[in-house]
């Protein structure tokens, strides 16, 4: 069974890589060339008069 400070030395150690590689993940998914037209798209949604 974990303790408290077991968890808190993991999330300390552990948790930054975890979010650094989520945060690469995500600025990966966002300059993919593939997603540039879906976020084309996506940006020009408040200038389109319907």
């Amino acid at each position: 069974m974990s303790t408290y400070a077991d968890v808190a030395h993991f999330a300390q150690t552990w948790g930054l890589v975890y979010f650094f590689v989520v945060f690469l993940g995500v600025v990966a998914y966002a300059v993919w060339p593939s997603n540039s037209r879906t976020f084309d798209k996506a940006a020009h949604i408040p200038l389109r008069e319907d």
